[in-house]
């Protein structure tokens, strides 16, 4: 065959097979207009290492690199894994990979094995201590009492000790009615206040644990992901000491995005890239530039908040890397930018006729407020304005202790009884960008979650009755609530099937509710309409639920 041929059938292949996972999202044209320290990907700082080397596998797009970032060898493919930093003072990176001379190269990824790595300093190098066991995708958890739980896909692994023996065992799941969105698989979990968990799967559905061991349970019927086009995997949610976070990727759109949430059950999205590949920068500006940047995972300080990313990273596509060759793949981590810390010293609600709103920057190690910010490239306000670099403009100063108070001009500030994390947006003297989140003193953070089963109908010669189970899956008591349950036909209009009061609930104490009617629907449906259960507590609305059938 002419050797012309050969390359021709060669660039085909390898079209078609970029074509294959990669595809160009348009992008919202309002994201033009974003802020510097609007986008999460604007927190991403330069890398750090000490050996600078091509001396390593991978195509010349990451070359030179920081070959102790993270880890990385010529024996073992490293793929995602995140961090902890354990009481022995070390950090520990829970780590899968496979051999790199398997037969099948990257395709080995099922046959993973979890190892736990350390190393003294949270960019690396990390260097293997122990084999855990097998594995893919883990990521580790401590328990209120101590213990550590390690999540691979399909199981986890408990142990007292990150260096100690781990013992296999698979959690348990309820749906509680609901549809599982795209199986139980990349799983991510943040502690909540009382020492339970929520959890946010693969397709985006949100589940709650008592302890973070016992079983999960579903909350949610829909994904909480943005409602756009995207192949949606490798979630990744936390929570510092302002609100929950979540970033998940786009795989296909190589796009990942960012959302935020009072209570970790409903989120909004923030505008711009949470990040896309071209974050893994030098200081002299050299590029590390991985074809995939995939497995987000968030290391977080003593208030939560995200100091560092790391990634699993390879240099080509997945298919193309093949036993006893160049490519491979590996974990880094890159630093964030962690944010200030904030309090607004007002107590009273902020709407738009607050006049001033007073902020206080907190100092921390290393940061002056009262010296290292350009006062008046600070912008205040809802996350609407602020990140279109509108918001509260600087009325004055004054110092209190090592700390700065900040008085704002209230117009503008883009406030609603919705907010609950106002934040600040400007730059450092240097230029770079400062950002923070604060909590508004007049909202409840925590606050019950009041989420129902399908409700089951039964007939007598007498009577239509249903009975419907409510539990409270949040961390105070509620208050007692109303819970209706209608049917939406297709063209919108809604009838009322039964109601009733919900008592007031402890936390994860559950009721029955019986309840009478003269409809008893069909398998599914009425007819073709929908069914939906609504917990509400006066107007506002506490929880909405989808049944996927009615027993």
């Amino acid at each position: 065959m002419p050797l012309i041929t050969l390359l021709l059938m060669s660039l085909t292949f390898t079209s078609n097979s970029l074509s294959a996972q990669v595809i160009e999202r348009t992008l919202p044209k309002e994201w033009n207009s974003l802020a510097k320290g609007a986008r999460f990907k604007d927190r991403f700082l330069l890398m750090k290492g000490s050996n600078l080397s091509s001396d390593t596998w991978g195509t010349a797009s990451v070359k030179p690199r920081f070959t102790d970032n993270g880890i990385e060898d010529r024996i073992w493919s490293y793929w995602g894994g995140n961090i902890v930093k354990a009481d022995d003072g070390l950090y520990h990176l829970m780590v899968c990979g496979w051999l790199e001379s398997s037969p099948k190269g990257h395709m080995e990824w099922p046959n993973s094995y979890v190892f736990n790595t350390v190393s003294d300093n949270p960019t690396g190098p990390f260097k293997l201590r122990n084999m855990i066991g097998k594995g893919h995708n883990p990521e580790v958890y401590r328990l209120k009492d101590n213990r550590y739980v390690l999540y691979v896909i399909g199981g986890r692994y408990v142990s007292d000790n990150l260096s100690g023996n781990w013992e296999y065992g698979e959690f348990n799941f309820d749906a509680r009615d609901r549809r599982i969105i795209e199986g139980l698989s990349n799983l991510s979990f943040a502690r909540r206040e009382d020492g339970s968990f929520v959890m946010v799967c693969r397709g985006g559905g949100i589940w709650i644990s008592r302890d973070g061991l016992s079983t999960y349970r579903q909350i949610t019927d829909r994904r909480v992901y943005p409602d756009v086009d995207g192949r949606f995997e490798d979630p990744v949610i936390w929570r510092d000491h302002i609100q929950y976070h979540m970033i998940v990727n786009d795989w296909l759109g190589r796009i990942a995005w960012y959302l935020r949430s009072k209570d970790g059950i409903s989120w909004v999205v923030d505008p711009g890239e949470a990040y896309t590949p071209g974050i893994a920068v030098h200081e002299d500006g050299q590029m590390e530039d991985w074809f995939k940047f995939e497995r987000i995972k968030i290391l977080q300080d003593r208030y939560g908040r995200a100091i560092q990313a790391n990634f699993a990273v390879i240099d080509t596509l997945k298919q193309e890397d093949k036993p006893h060759d160049n490519h491979s793949s590996k974990n880094i981590g890159i630093p964030l930018n962690p944010g200030l810390l904030l309090t607004i010293s007002d107590k009273g609600p902020i709407t738009d006729k607050t006049k001033q709103i007073r902020l206080r920057i907190h100092a921390e190690e290393g940061f002056n407020p009262q010296n290292d910010i350009e006062i008046f490239s600070l912008r205040f306000g809802a996350s609407s304005e602020v990140n279109f670099g509108r918001g509260c403009t600087v009325l004055r100063t004054e110092n209190e202790g090592d700390d700065l108070i900040v008085t704002f001009i209230g117009k503008g500030n883009g406030i609603t009884p919705d907010e609950f994390a106002p934040k600040l947006i400007g730059k450092y003297k240097n230029g770079n960008m400062l950002y923070g989140y604060a909590r508004l003193p007049y909202v409840d953070y925590i606050e019950p979650i009041l989420s129902a089963r399908a409700p089951v109908f039964s007939e007598t010669d007498k009577e239509i009755s249903c009975t419907i189970e409510v539990e409270n899956f949040g961390q105070v008591t509620s208050k007692e609530a109303y819970l209706k349950i209608e049917s939406l036909d297709k063209s919108g209009k809604k009838r009322l099937i039964a109601s009733g009061k919900v008592q007031a609930l402890q936390p994860y104490e559950k009721t029955k509710l019986s309840l009478s009617t003269e409809i008893k629907p069909g398998p599914g449906a009425i007819e073709g309409e929908e069914i939906i259960i609504t917990i509400l507590d006066g107007k506002k609305q506490l929880s909405t639920f989808h049944p996927l059938t009615q027993a």
